[in-house]
């Protein structure tokens, strides 16, 4: 007889699956390779038990997490803390370069640089400690005020900058979608990405790492794979 759990940790096989899924048919549209995207578990809301479900299944190998004290709490200090070092955990919020110090300590990827100012105070403190971190430059490209990001005039600039920084590890760009637009207007903000992308990364980055394309969330990770997602961050459609 199946128990609560047993049901819970189906469910979430489930929705792994149909998450595949979407990631396949996307890809037969464009003539991608499944095996070129991949998922991050975005762990915002979800329950501590089904984070632990998810990474147990062996199918989810990165985690992205929006704060710093949210890693602290559950990673660091807390339940998770024994299945620290079977993911790569990414910073994907918003970072305040107060909390730069922190975060360098405690995260593997920085996905959301969007100034000099957050790159520089990254690349101290990871100086500091003789580590090199990993980042993701975020690009604006929709027209929300509230929306963090570099404008995509001004991320070759930024690219420059922060590849000159010996301790930072710059491994692509990151962007997010305008909120409730329609799926063709989302697919041509995606694709201003990826042009970026193609423009400014190769086959991989100087340190020899294949470059990411951080691009779709639950609502809009098939568009993202279309356009040319290399990761999808995935938090509702797979915790639901």
């Amino acid at each position: 007889m199946q128990t609560e759990t047993d049901n819970r940790l189906e469910s979430l096989k489930e929705n792994i699956a149909g998450i595949e899924c979407g990631i396949n048919e996307a890809c037969a549209r464009s003539g991608r390779k499944p095996s070129e995207v991949t998922i991050m578990a975005v762990t915002k809301y979800a329950d501590a038990a089904d984070i632990r479900r998810v990474i147990e299944t062996g199918r989810i190998k990165i985690v992205g997490e929006n704060k710093v004290q949210s890693v602290r709490a559950r990673w660091i200090d807390g339940g998770l803390a024994d299945l620290r070092r079977k993911v790569e955990l990414h910073l994907i919020g918003h970072l305040q370069t107060n909390k730069a110090k922190t975060a360098v300590e405690i995260f593997d990827s920085i996905d959301s640089v969007d100034s000099l100012k957050t790159a520089a105070a990254i690349n101290r403190h990871a100086a500091e400690i003789g580590k090199t971190m990993p980042v993701l430059i975020q690009i604006k490209i929709s027209g929300a005020e509230t929306q963090s990001g570099i404008s995509p005039d001004e991320a070759g600039v930024l690219l420059k900058e922060a590849e000159k920084m010996k301790n930072l590890d710059v491994r692509g760009y990151m962007a997010i979608a305008p909120a409730n637009a329609a799926e063709e207007e989302i697919f041509s903000a995606f694709s201003v990405a990826k042009a970026l992308f193609d423009r400014d990364f190769g086959q991989s980055t100087g340190s020899g790492h294949i470059p990411v394309l951080s691009l779709g969330m639950s609502g809009d990770y098939k568009t993202a794979v279309r356009a040319g997602s290399t990761m999808v961050r995935i938090g509702g459609a797979l915790f639901r």
